[in-house]
């Protein structure tokens, strides 16, 4: 058993909102203190096999943080000591926000699985600006980018080009969500005119690379539409996806009633076809985000074409140790399979 095996019987009797504070308050303060290139040198996997060119950047591997783990920018280094080779920070929105009532973040354990309804609580782009201006990250950070609270789809532009300015400074790529289940008002942003209205205007003031989260609740012609919208507009990837509104008929956790986006194991499936669809259909890097605990799990995103992978329930679940162990298992698929290097492997299952 490692530490965390131990401490995770004690985490898990607090309120999982609790516990995710504390573990990330740990992480955090990890990061800023000489115990990171200790931290470093026990997780961090260092094999040019998993290094990949992306995103006008180099990741020293494809296993990120996904947004919502690290919503202010406060652990990032921690994060990359564990050995995660990159990390998106966010949502973030022109002005702090608060939430939605607590109890709000919801452990699915016989699933493996979150719900959570947070409501996008951040402490503001100005604050995650200074912040990550600040930071001098050792791995390329992305910003995810979302709608203030208050502001409706007309004033949706000028509220995301707002959040933009005050990151762009310490931000490696943006990402503009427009799929969250948990705040007012993400409906009416995904549909065509909505969207290409909000990518306009962040192209207009420079913001680069740029990248769209999709939904993985939307209909496959709704997904192909906005698909064309890259295209046609030149994105420069795509992250598929966000959480999930649906109930699986498998759940069996007494929290499988609670409102929010589902997240973890339920949705690996999912997560992955939408990444081979959205891969089948661009020529732009594809982040896979969903599901991923295991290093299977992230061997199937990159050869159903994503570029990268990102997980954040299965950190929550398994532990500090889950970069490590999935870039180590990486390693032993690629050379199972004959691949050189984890950019060989990209889209290797496509037609």
């Amino acid at each position: 058993m490692n530490a965390y095996d131990i401490a995770k019987p004690l985490l898990f009797s607090l309120p999982a909102e609790t516990a995710h504070t504390l573990g990330h308050g740990v992480v955090g303060l990890a990061g800023h203190t000489p115990v990171d290139r200790a931290l470093a040198g026990h997780y961090a996997v260092d094999d040019p096999r998993l290094r990949v060119d992306a995103l006008e950047s180099t990741f020293p591997n494809p296993v990120g943080v996904a947004a919502g783990f690290d919503k202010n920018a406060e652990a990032v280094r921690g994060l990359a000591a564990l050995g995660f080779g990159f990390v998106e920070v966010g949502g973030v929105t022109a002005v702090p926000q608060s939430g939605n009532q607590r109890p709000r973040m919801f452990r699915l354990r016989a699933d493996d699985a979150v719900i959570n309804r947070m409501g996008l609580n951040n402490d503001g782009a100005e604050a995650v600006g200074e912040r990550l201006a600040d930071l001098s990250a050792p791995v390329p950070v992305g910003v995810n980018i979302a709608k203030s609270e208050h502001v409706d789809t007309a004033g949706a532009p000028a509220d995301y080009l707002a959040t933009y300015e005050e990151v762009a400074a310490g931000g490696d790529f943006f990402v503009v969500n427009v799929s969250c289940p948990n705040s007012q008002g993400f409906e009416e942003l995904q549909n065509r005119e909505a969207m290409a209205a909000i990518l306009t205007e962040l192209q207009d003031a420079g913001a680069a690379p740029l990248l769209i989260k999709l939904s993985p609740d939307l209909p496959e012609p709704a997904v192909a539409d906005t698909l064309d919208l890259v295209t046609e507009l030149g994105l420069d990837g795509v992250v598929a996806t966000n959480t999930s509104t649906e109930r699986p008929d498998s759940l069996e956790s007494p929290n499988r009633a609670e409102t929010g986006g589902l997240s973890g194991a339920p949705i690996e499936a999912r997560a992955t076809e939408m990444t081979r669809f959205v891969a089948e259909r661009v020529d732009v890097p594809v982040v896979g985000v969903g599901g991923v605990a295991t290093a299977e799990d992230a061997y199937r995103k990159i050869r159903a074409g994503a570029s990268l992978v990102q997980l954040y329930t299965a950190f929550l679940y398994r532990g500090p140790s889950i970069a490590r162990e999935i870039n180590l298992g990486l390693l032993d698929l690629l050379e199972r399979d004959g691949f050189d290097s984890v950019e060989a492997a990209v889209g290797a299952d496509l037609k």
